[in-house]
This record gives C-alpha cells, structure tokens and sequence, in this order.
C-alpha cells in the first residue's frame, strides 16, 4: 500500500483520489490471497500522475499478458494475471460518477470485473457451493440454494430500496447497512469473485447516500471484511456458535463514521481466546507469541493469513493450511519455510507442532 502513500501526502486532489482508489483495487484482491504484479504497480503510478488514462492502463495490462502467454500460466498457485486485470477494473468502476441501485447493476459488476477471466462472469450461479473457511475451522457458511436464486437477490434488492434511512441513529445505520449487506454475501450468486463485487456494490451504494467512504478501509482490511460476512451468517447451535453482526458493524463503523474499532482476523475466528498472547499450549509448553518487535521484513498476503491459522490451531497440518488458503501443498510449504527462515515460525516436537515468534503486532 506504500506504493500510493507520497501521492496522498502531496495532497493534490485528484492524484490522492486515483491513489485511494487503486489501492482499494489492489487490497481488494487479498480476499482471495492474490498479489497483483510490480508491472501493475508502476503502471497504476502513470495513471495517478496522469500520464495515461484509466483505459490505457486495461489495454496495457491486456497486451503485457498477450505477449508473455507463454511466461504468464495462470496456476493455483499464481493467479498474478487475475489480480492485474481485475485490479485495474476495480479502480475503472470505483473512479466512475455513475451508479444505479439494482440487482442489474450489481451482476453487471460482476460481468465488467471478471470477463475473460471467469467463463461465469456476470452469471447468477446454477449449482450449490460450499467453502472451506479458516475463520470457521474449515467448515463452510450454509450459502442459498441455487434455485431460484435471481428471485431471492431481485427481493433483497427491492426491500432495500423501499427502506427509509431518515432519522436513524449512526448505529441504527450501520446495523441496517450491515444486515443487508451480508444478506446479498449470504446469497453467494456467483460461484467466485463474489466478495469483491460485494465491496465495490457497497462504496459506490454508500456513495450515493452521501456518505464519504473511507476506501482505506476496504484496501487494509479485506480479508477482515470477508471473514466478518462469513461469521454473519454461521450458526452452529449444537457448540453454541451464533452468526453476529457484530464485527461487520464494526468495520462499517469505521467505514462511514470514522470510529476506530479494533479490526483483527484472529478475533474472528470461532476458536479465538481472550488474551491469546498469554495462553500457553499445554503439550509444547510454548507461548503463542505475539509481540512488538519489528520484523523489517514484507510478508505477502497468503503468509500473512498462515500467521492467523496457525495462531488458531498449533496442530493444524500442511493440508489443512493449503485447502484453507486455497493453493497447493507446494505452496503451503514454500511459505512456511520462508516464516521458519523469518524468525516467525518454528516447528518442535516429534508431532511438528507450529509455534508463532517474533511476530510482528503491526503486521495484523
């Protein structure tokens, strides 16, 4: 995110906006653990600087991967072409002035977000879906049934544009706002990229309420935002776990109110201890460490969510991390030895249990 920081510091208008706004596009693809490539990094620059338009930028992203076809194989475990040309769609719809409140709109983000990347694009889905989340121990929200699932958005939709917003409280507000959107999340009607056209719906939604939506908060804490929409609609009664608005109010808070909640993964998660820091694991006998000191080193996106998982569960195994994240075994294990040679990671015991150290406070 540092990459836009001088450009906002500057304070000229209209390269702080265009700053705001790829950095919203570009945190936005953290949802799903993607890191969009330096080339578009430095060619979202001459955007901000004005030395090329918005459409410039789509057609260079588009030619840079015509001409290394070859070198850019979009795997399970680089999806960097994904992130560069839905970024740079992202900041293509948010830097528009125009919006209409339908259900037509919003799979039409969808299509405009993720043609030629998703065969589905802008497709309400026709099959049933389940996913594997961390934030639920890897078991799955219960998502709408595939039938009749057009009629149910197209009745969500309608009741939120006959609800009337005058004289509510900030709370009142952002409990409302909260409730509907999870409810639309809940639905699910694409079978992916469905949290990301989720948040850019929302900006440009509170936008026309006037509202002056803090787009930082979409960039930092997007991973945050989808597992908040996932404890919103899970219930497991039989080990009381109840689905709460709770944290997805909170992040709203922060994002049209300016408050100044607390937004941490691991608080989320349905295993989570009080006072995690201090508990100590009985069969290691060590601490899950979190403390203060620095790093000095960059941790990607899919690291960064394996310090979470990991700090969950001491014995969760290198499967377990992979379908989670989504990406392969492989993957999974370059990452820890990358933690491991860090500092962060260490693993002990004849059963290789994962104790976190050193890990950086500022990271999360």
């Amino acid at each position: 995110m540092n990459d836009f920081d001088e450009y906002i510091r500057q304070g000229e208008p209209d390269k702080v906006e265009k700053s705001q706004i790829w950095q919203t596009a570009i945190g936005l693809q953290q949802v799903d653990g993607l890191t969009p490539s330096a080339y578009l990094i430095e060619t979202a620059k001459e955007n901000i600087e004005g030395k090329i338009t918005i459409y410039e930028v789509k057609s260079r992203i588009d030619a840079y991967y015509r001409r290394d076809a070859a070198r850019h194989v979009s795997t399970d475990d680089d999806r960097t072409e994904e992130a560069d040309k839905v970024s740079a769609r992202i900041a293509e719809v948010l830097g528009e002035k125009t919006f209409t409140f339908s259900y037509v709109e919003f799979l039409n983000i969808h299509k405009r977000l993720f043609s030629g990347t998703y065969k589905f694009a802008g497709k309400v889905r026709d099959y049933d879906i389940s996913k594997h989340e961390w934030v639920l121990n890897g078991k799955s929200v219960m998502y709408a049934s595939a039938y009749r699932l057009r009629d149910a958005l197209e009745h969500d939709f309608n009741q939120e544009k006959a609800f009337d917003y005058k004289g509510l409280t900030p709370r009142e507000t952002v409990e409302h706002i909260a409730k509907f959107i999870s409810n639309v999340w809940q639905a699910h009607v694409f079978g992916e990229g469905n949290t990301r056209t989720i948040a850019v719906f929302a900006i440009k939604y509170l936008r026309t309420f006037g509202f002056e939506v803090e787009n930082d908060m979409f960039a930092q804490h997007s991973w945050y935002f989808r597992n908040a929409l996932v404890r919103a609609n899970y219930n497991d009664t039989q080990n009381k776990i109840y689905a709460t608005q709770e944290h997805l109010m909170r992040f709203f808070g922060n994002v049209l109110f300016g408050e100044t909640n607390e937004l941490k993964n691991r608080y989320l998660h349905i295993k989570f201890v009080e006072n995690v820091t201090d508990v100590t694991n009985k069969n290691s006998g060590v601490k899950l460490g979190v403390n203060n000191k620095k790093l000095g080193v960059k941790l990607g996106v899919n690291q960064l969510k394996m310090i979470d998982i990991i700090q969950s569960n001491q014995n969760i195994t290198i499967v377990e991390i992979a379908q989670l994240l989504n990406i392969s075994t492989t993957a999974t294990e370059n990452n820890i030895k990358k933690l491991k040679s860090y500092g962060i990671l260490s693993r002990e015991g004849a059963d290789k249990k994962r104790t976190l150290e050193n890990i950086n406070a500022d990271k999360r």
